[in-house]
């Protein structure tokens, strides 16, 4: 099987996100509303519209799990109204304005899946006056957390394995944004939510986090989780907080600190993170204030710091630097030139063969090499 396929049997095993969005949509899409899904992947949310009375659902996937989504749609009945579409919905355009715009692209802190960006996107291109999205808001959500385990694994690279050192590998672990699935009792405090956001109106914006979070138990503070608080309708929310016994099967973030701090109730922790949501990037800086010290403890990261980057791809992005293709990016422009509306696929295969020799050792590698180009280039 597809382990895409099977990643999409664990979204539909998760009940409690399956029904907030039908409630969310039996609330929103009225009879004759036409509907865009956004990275429908098996297009449960289109099939949930039309049985709300939908009168056209646009599904839009990037994946060819699109295939599988078009015969599910023919089982249930609603082949004729949802309209496949396969490629990313920001670049492509619709014969009809929609009433109603959904999507489940949200994420473990609420904007990673790029929802920010394809929703401001739709809305401006896709949306009538008036229409609807689904999620309307989003809130983020932080508190002070507790966690060993994920502690370790950040350390672990200051630890010498087979007597070779490691330790510069351990900026990037203090700086990375952790997917985990928090309990309660890993929590120090109660959990804010500085801030709310219509996604469809944000999109590329930076979003700005200030708050500060108070210590009600004593421990060892090793980090922030976060999460977020979906408004999918008026009177319909769904959460991954691990506060709420309705939680969606969906993982949290953990930020990390540099080092563990030892706290107690009535200290706080103040936080600012500032996070760029088309670049999934996120800087935290924490001021931790214990009534035992007169100063306060101060970290920042960034996940900037996080990011694997090798020399040369860094002297490409030089604004000093000239490129020039390498043989591969030669033989990919063959391929797009040859694509000018006349040839048939077979003959830009053996064109490509016989330009890039030592490229491609036989026409299968070839065909091979220009399907990769043609599936994602051509009309």
């Amino acid at each position: 099987m597809s382990l895409i396929v099977d990643e999409h049997r664990h979204y539909l095993l998760d009940q409690t996100r399956l029904h907030a969005f039908c409630d969310a949509i039996r609330e929103s899409v009225k009879p004759g509303n036409v509907v865009v899904d956004l990275g429908s992947g098996t297009g449960i949310l289109g099939l949930l519209a039309c049985q709300a009375g939908a009168k056209r659902v646009y599904s839009i996937e990037e994946s060819s799990l699109i295939e599988l989504a078009r015969e599910i749609s023919r089982a249930n009945g609603f082949g004729d109204r949802i309209h496949f579409l396969k490629g990313l919905s920001t670049r492509i355009n619709l014969p009809e304005p929609a009433d109603v715009i959904l999507a489940d692209q949200i994420g473990h802190f609420g904007f990673e899946a790029g929802l920010f960006d394809y929703f401001s996107d739709a809305r401006r291109r896709f949306l009538k006056p008036g229409g609807i999205t689904i999620p309307q808001h989003l809130t983020f959500c932080l508190a002070p957390v507790e966690h060993q385990p994920l502690w370790e694994q950040i350390e672990f690279w200051n630890q010498p394995s087979m007597g070779m050192k490691f330790h510069p590998a351990r900026t990037i672990a203090a700086n990375t944004g952790y997917p985990v699935k928090l309990k309660p009792e890993q929590l120090l405090g109660p959990s804010e939510e500085p801030l709310t956001v219509d996604p469809s109106i944000s999109g590329s914006q930076p979003l700005h986090v200030r708050c500060t979070l108070p210590i009600n138990r004593a421990g060892t503070l090793h980090g922030l989780g976060c999460w977020f608080v979906a408004q999918l309708s008026p009177s319909v929310t769904m959460s991954n907080s691990p506060l709420t016994q309705q939680r969606i099967d969906r993982r949290n973030v953990f930020f990390p600190l540099d080092r563990p701090v030892s706290v107690q109730t009535g200290d706080s922790l103040t936080v600012t993170m500032h996070i760029l949501p088309t670049q999934i990037a996120v800087t935290w800086t924490t001021e931790i204030r214990r009534a035992d010290a007169p100063d306060p403890i101060r970290f920042t990261h960034t996940t900037l710091k996080g990011m694997l980057i090798s020399r040369e791809d860094l002297q490409r992005t030089h604004p000093a630097f000239v490129p020039s293709l390498s043989p591969w990016g030669a033989a990919r422009l063959t391929v797009l030139t040859l694509c000018d509306g006349k040839r048939p696929l077979v003959q830009i295969e053996q064109e490509v063969l016989r330009r890039h020799p030592d490229l491609f050792p036989s026409l299968s590698t070839a065909a091979t090499f220009v399907a990769e180009v043609i599936t994602r280039y051509s009309a």
